[in-house]
């Protein structure tokens, strides 16, 4: 059975070689070459990304811009492996539609998807801070059962093991983060984020970074349920 971590590792991998070329199905048929990932295993969280304690096994990543196939399998495997994973410089696969303040994306190979709910922050401290573009996207891997996996891209390597968490609403979630991606540390919650950001405004993330210096982004939650709710039949059909 595929430990969550590994799944989480696989999955970033994955979503890194759709970015790294910006077309859908011929990076994500790469990647699941490079990758051979299995399906996570039923308990604990209603989502793995787009995929937590034996956690920090498995490196964690998002989208960066090699330029072309191979560089993108190479991202895949190197996720799966722990390698330091690459940066994102845009979203990957096909942009569907958007709605407010959020994005919805999909990739295809085959029969299987990715799909997600995309958004960049609206306010970024300090301003000075030099780094690559930030998202927040929640995920969608029928193949793999994950649905709802909210994951974090924060465009620089984070602080290992270094204070990390998301506020939506009255209610704060920790995070697990990993070079410059971060998981809810408890997969579990990820059903309650969900729901919380649905009838939230805003959502703020707070992490320090490998030099130490402490970041925070805010995001708006404007079209954030309209998106998720397209992402998630995109995903279904």
């Amino acid at each position: 059975m595929t430990s969550a971590s590994l799944q989480r590792g696989i999955a970033a991998g994955i979503l890194s070689a759709l970015v790294a070329i910006g077309t859908g199905p011929a990076a994500l048929a790469q990647a699941q070459r490079s990758t051979q990932p299995s399906t996570r295993s039923a308990p604990a969280k209603p989502a793995a990304k787009p995929a937590a304690a034996a956690k920090p096994s498995a490196a964690k990543t998002t989208p960066a811009k090699p330029a072309a196939a191979a560089g993108a399998a190479a991202g895949a495997a190197a996720a799966a492996s722990t390698a330091k994973p690459a940066r994102a410089a845009s979203p990957g696969g096909s942009l569907v539609t958007s709605y407010g303040d959020w994005e919805v994306y999909m990739a295809q190979s085959g029969r299987s998807k990715i799909c997600y709910a995309l958004s960049r922050p609206k306010d970024t401290s300090p301003k000075t801070a030099s780094r690559d573009p930030a998202y927040l996207f929640v995920s969608f891997r029928p193949a793999e059962n994950v649905r709802n996996e909210v994951a974090f891209e924060f465009g620089f390597t984070a602080k290992e093991n270094g204070p990390a968490e998301v506020s939506v609403g009255n209610t704060s979630y920790a995070l697990l983060a990993k070079a410059s991606n971060a998981w809810l540390k408890n997969p579990a919650e990820e059903g309650q984020a969900i729901a919380t950001m649905a009838k939230s405004g805003t959502m703020t993330v707070k992490t320090q970074s490998a030099r130490g210096s402490s970041l925070t982004d805010r995001y708006s939650l404007n079209g954030f349920n309209k998106a998720l709710e397209h992402a998630r039949k995109e995903c279904a059909s």
